[in-house]
This record gives C-alpha cells, sequence and structure tokens, in this order.
C-alpha cells in the first residue's frame, strides 16, 4: 500500500485528457446505477406491495412481469456498467504498461488497476444513489392498479441498495481485472500498439450452441405446466439471449469490418473499417446498448400485439392489468432509450479520447477534419445497422416458438418495433454529433 497510493496520485495528476478519462466512467457509472436502482425500485414495489387478500389473482402477474422487465432491463444496463470500467482503456493501459516497463511487478499494476477502477466507480455509484433519490418523486406519479405507486414504494431497502451498489463496484473491479491480461503479458506490444485485442471464431461456435439451447428451451416453455417455472424459464431465456448478443457481436462487427476494408474506395470508409478492426470489442461497445434496445423492441411490440388481441377483460382489476401491461411495455422501451444515449454519448467520447493520438497525427499530415468526422461516424452508423437487424432477428427467433410468426409481424408489433429502431440509431447519431467538440478540443489541445 505505500506504493501503491504515491503512484496513484502521481497517475491522477492532471494531463491533456486526464479529466475526461475520468470523468467518463464516472459519469457512466452515475446514470447506470440511477437506471438500475430505479428499475430495481419499480420491480420490487410489486412483491414488497402485495396485497394481503387478492381476489382477482392479478398479484401474480404483475409480479412474473415484473421478473421479465428486470430481465430486459438490468442485463444491458450490467453490460453498460462493465464497458464504463473500459471506457478510456487504451490510456490507461498505456500508462500502466510504461510501469511494467519501468520495473513495476504485475502485482503492483494489477492493484492499481483494480482501485483506481473502484475509486472511479464508487464516485458514480454515489452520484448515481443521488440521481435515484431525485428522480423517485417523478416516478411515484405513475399509475399501476389503478392508482401511483407512490413514494413509500420506491424507496429499496437499505439492504438491497448496498448489495446493488456493491455489485456494481465488483463489475467494476473485475472488468477492469479482465482487461489487465495483455498488459501484463505484453507491456511493450501495448506501448507500442503492435497487437490488435484478438476476437476468436470460438464465440461463434460457442454462441451458435448456445443459440440452439435456448431456443429449444423456449419450444418446450408450456410444456413446464407451472406459471412460476414458465416465468423464470422466459426470464433466464431472455437474459441468455442478451449475454449471447454480447458473447457473438464483437466477432461479427470484425467480420464485417474486415469485408469493408477489403472493398473501400474512400479514405473515409477505409479509416472506419481499421477503426473497428483496431479493437472490435471497443466497436462493439459504442453500440451494444442499440443491439439491447433492438431485442426489447422485438420483445415489447409482440408483447404489445398479445395484450391488443387478448382485449381489455372482464373486470376492474383485469382492465388495470391490461393497461398497467401497456404502461410496462412504454417504461421499458423509455428505459431502453435513456441506455441509448447515455451509451452512445459516453462512449462516442472514450473512443475520440483513446484515439487522441491518431486524430492528432492525421491532422498534422493534412487530413480534413471532415474526412476524420465522417470516418468516426462510419466506423459507429455502419455497425448500428447490422446489429440492429441481427438483434431484432435473434429475438424474433427466441419468440417464435412461444407467439408463433403472427404475432411478430402483426401490424402493432411491426409498428412499435420499427418507431423504436428508428428512435435508438438516431439517438446513437445524435450522441455521436455531440461529441464534434470533443475531437474538436483534442486537435486544439495538440
Amino acid at each position: 500500500m505505500k506504493t501503491v497510493l504515491p503512484v496513484l496520485w502521481l497517475l491522477s495528476r492532471p494531463a491533456p485528457g486526464s479529466k475526461a478519462v475520468t470523468a467518463l466512467p464516472a459519469t457512466a457509472f452515475a446514470l447506470v446505477t440511477a437506471l438500475l436502482l430505479t428499475v430495481l425500485a419499480g420491480a420490487l414495489s410489486f412483491f414488497t406491495n402485495a396485497p394481503a387478500d387478492d381476489p382477482s389473482g392479478t398479484a401474480g402477474a404483475y409480479q412474473n412481469l415484473a421478473l421479465v422487465a428486470l430481465a430486459l432491463l438490468v442485463m444491458p444496463l450490467l453490460t453498460l456498467g462493465g464497458s464504463a470500467a473500459r471506457l478510456s482503456a487504451r490510456r490507461r493501459d498505456e500508462r500502466l504498461s510504461t510501469l511494467r516497463l519501468l520495473g513495476a511487478t504485475p502485482a503492483l499494476v494489477g492493484v492499481l488497476t483494480v482501485v483506481e477502477s473502484t475509486v472511479i466507480a464508487a464516485a458514480g455509484i454515489l452520484a448515481g444513489t443521488v440521481l435515484y433519490a431525485a428522480a423517485v418523486p417523478a416516478v411515484a406519479l405513475i399509475p399501476f392498479q389503478g392508482k401511483p405507486l407512490g413514494m413509500a414504494a420506491l424507496w429499496l431497502h437499505p439492504l438491497v441498495l448496498g448489495a446493488a451498489e456493491g455489485s456494481l463496484l465488483l463489475l467494476a473491479a473485475v472488468s477492469a481485472a479482465i482487461g489487465l491480461r495483455q498488459v501484463v503479458l505484453s507491456p511493450l506490444g501495448v506501448r507500442t500498439r503492435q497487437k490488435a485485442p484478438a476476437v476468436h471464431w470460438v464465440r461463434i461456435a460457442l454462441g451458435a450452441g448456445a443459440g440452439v439451447v435456448l431456443y429449444m428451451v423456449m419450444s418446450t416453455l408450456t410444456a413446464s405446466g407451472s406459471a412460476a417455472v414458465m416465468v423464470l424459464i422466459l426470464v433466464g431465456v431472455f437474459a441468455g439471449g442478451l449475454a449471447l448478443l454480447n458473447l457473438v457481436g464483437p466477432f461479427l462487427l470484425k467480420w464485417t469490418a474486415g469485408r469493408s476494408a477489403r472493398t473501400a474506395a474512400t479514405p473515409a470508409k477505409l479509416l472506419a473499417a481499421r477503426t473497428i478492426l483496431e479493437s472490435p470489442k471497443a466497436a462493439w461497445r459504442q453500440v451494444s446498448g442499440l443491439a439491447m434496445t433492438s431485442f426489447v423492441a422485438v420483445v415489447a411490440g409482440t408483447g404489445l400485439a398479445v395484450i391488443d388481441g387478448a382485449g381489455a377483460g372482464g373486470n376492474a382489476p383485469e382492465a388495470n392489468l391490461f393497461t398497467d401491461m401497456r404502461t410496462g411495455v412504454l417504461i421499458t422501451v423509455v428505459e431502453s432509450f435513456v441506455l441509448v444515449a447515455c451509451s452512445a454519448g459516453v462512449n462516442a467520447a472514450a473512443a475520440v479520447l483513446d484515439r487522441r493520438d491518431l486524430y492528432v497525427s492525421l491532422d498534422r499530415l493534412g487530413m480534413p477534419r471532415g474526412v476524420m468526422e465522417a470516418a468516426r461516424q462510419r466506423a459507429v452508423m455502419a455497425p448500428v445497422r447490422f446489429v440492429t437487424v441481427g438483434s431484432a432477428a435473434f429475438s424474433a427467433v427466441l419468440l417464435f416458438p412461444l407467439t408463433g410468426l403472427a404475432l411478430i409481424v402483426a401490424p402493432l408489433s411491426l409498428a412499435v418495433i420499427a418507431g423504436v429502431l428508428a428512435g435508438g440509431m438516431g439517438l446513437v447519431w445524435l450522441g455521436l454529433a455531440a461529441t464534434k467538440p470533443v475531437l474538436g478540443r483534442v486537435l486544439a489541445e495538440a
């Protein structure tokens, strides 16, 4: 510890772009924490405030739907949290690899990484908790079961709050430690960028096998006979599907970028393809939020088609249930939009800082800033088009055994899917546009 603290203080001294390198992960963790705590509070309110006497039998339905919403939203939020721990990764890896070359032990570098990431995450989590508390009065006005949720139902128990915050801290530490492997094994290669991070084809093999398993599980869903078991299976399949997207996504981006690099006809197209190939995992982090939203869009659209076909119910509790299901779908879509907006803006800014030296070099060689902006936009928007279609198709395949094709392609379902995908792509584009000043500042400071 006597060595760690002085080195940490040295690394935290101001340098060009250092404030942003620290602020971006902290901002991302603040947004992730606020959204995660809000989602948890809303879902748990249907369990902690369930009526003791439930003649209508709808309390169980609300709880089951809350679990499905958790599966659709918590996994993307945790994914964004893991990505936040790797924001501006190159800048950190360069500093740590320099320490390794100067004689620092792998253990010291590992401790520095975990401590630095955890401290930054802790600051973001604290800010996110404050944002959650500030949002509770507004969220409490949302009506469910014929009345507003109320603030009392949305305050998390201290133990639940601590567990959620501790999980995010652990996620930050583990994500940072996993990303440290190359620095420890090959510090000179990292410092001189001799080898791009590898993305192995095994991801596709594992993903294909997992996809088949998930499809088979969905095919046997109704055979369980128990509503509780069906919900647990559904939650597990949705969570597994979202995790599967994160597994195969980087390799698919690498494959498509490789084809684009071979056929690029303009400098912007070539630079965009090479940007993706340089780090497919980083490229995936920039579009992973939209991949999750595309998955959720199909589930939400199909769910609305099911609700629309089922009718409003024969009594007041059942009518409230169908109304609240529509409200729940809308909230899920809005949460996904917020997730996409946060992910797009923060990751786009981090990508500029990670490639600071590249942009400065291109500027000094005479490349117009417009070409750099075009390449930066293409490096994100080209994967976006591929990811939105692929993720939506994968979600439709998983839902097919449960709902059939008719509900998936119902007019209401298609309208919701198209609207969500268009909105998500628009948010990514706006996130890129909002980070143009970051590139200008990087070039001005050079």
